[in-house]
């Protein structure tokens, strides 16, 4: 069963709204339109760009947007169960300074001796860590969301460049090789790590209890409060998992970069941009593991176009602040209409 259905609370009867014609063609003209865009923009740099659909400039656009794609998913499951308000409901806007961070500790432990497993188990940690001091500052401690997690990305960014004094620190493992070689197909590993990483967020939140549970809590709390569902526990783990998704994508970091690089504040646009464009692929105009995923490759062809063209990596910030500002106004506008 998927998670994109009209959810009625246990005990309760689902009451049907009365049709609204014009805002259901607004919302499939928002939908259809971002398809269309998308196609428009693989047609445009197809004809211009060299190389640009053949198989190796895919398969290297998969593998550059496996960390901004891990890190949106992470942002996805914030925004499902804290709701469609970035400012009162979910947003994680630590999730780029997180990433620095575990890369941190991941490249430190391996230069200490440390294997593998201990300094992957560790930046995992970092990331649910900071995660879970989202939660209780969110949660339980009652702050905004926009503004606890602008806070501890401001502390774990500091944590980063104690950590690393401001450097590089090199990392080089057999399992980080790994992580950054190709098969056979010249297809990157790292593209795989995103397809998978993408089919298990979707088979949990899409298709299981837990994921309805989330898209309740986020979309009609007080009804979810009324069926009894533990909304506290629910957001709290919303957000650990965005931690976690922190914590993977430093590792993923780690591997592309071949250590840590300060920096990582400049991921924070293109997991925002990614993560709400999402919305505009789903039928209801919500947050959904398959929009997110199509949203990151959008936003990979994107740059990746830009970059054949020797097109300014600054015009792509720029058209990235303008897709959330088209976004959010859309979604927010006809929302509103259906109020």
């Amino acid at each position: 069963m998927s998670a994109e259905v009209e959810f009625a609370p246990a005990g309760f009867s689902a009451i049907e709204p009365p049709p609204r014609p014009a805002g259901n063609i607004a919302a499939a003209a928002l939908r259809f339109g971002s398809l269309i865009a998308f196609a428009a923009i693989l047609i445009v740099f197809s004809l211009t760009a060299p190389y640009f659909l053949s198989v190796g400039n895919i398969g290297n656009v998969l593998g550059q947007s496996a960390i901004s794609g891990v890190l949106a998913i992470g942002l996805t499951v914030v925004l499902i169960a804290g709701g469609s308000n970035v400012v009162t409901g979910g947003i994680d806007l630590s999730l780029g300074a997180n990433m620095g961070l575990s890369a941190a500790v991941y490249a430190t432990l391996t230069q200490l001796g440390y294997g593998d497993a201990a300094a992957a188990s560790a930046a995992i940690g970092t990331g649910a860590l900071i995660g879970t001091v989202n939660a209780v500052a969110v949660v339980y401690a009652g702050i905004v969301p926009l503004l606890a997690t602008l806070a501890v990305m401001n502390v774990v960014a500091g944590l980063e460049l104690v950590l690393t004094q401001n450097t590089v620190l090199p990392a080089s493992t057999p399992f980080l090789s790994a992580l950054s070689a190709s098969d056979p197909l010249g297809l990157p590993v790292l593209a795989y790590v995103l397809l998978g990483f993408t089919a298990l967020a979707t088979a949990i939140v899409q298709y299981t209890p837990l994921g309805l549970r989330l898209y309740a809590v986020g979309e009609f709390p007080e009804a979810a409060r009324a069926a009894g569902l533990p909304l506290r526990r629910l957001l709290s783990g919303a957000f650990i998992a965005s931690g976690v998704s922190g914590g993977i994508a430093g590792i993923l970091s780690v591997s592309y970069l071949s250590g840590s690089t300060t920096g990582s504040g400049e991921m924070l646009l293109p997991v925002v941009v990614t993560a709400l464009l999402g919305s505009v692929f789903s039928r209801r105009l919500v947050p959904t593991m398959a929009g997110t995923f199509l949203s990151a490759l959008l936003v990979g062809f994107l740059t990746n176009g830009f970059q054949l063209l020797n097109i300014s990596s600054t015009l792509v910030s720029g058209i990235q602040g303008l897709l959330i500002l088209i976004v959010v106004s859309a979604t927010t506008l006809l929302r509103r209409r259906e109020a």
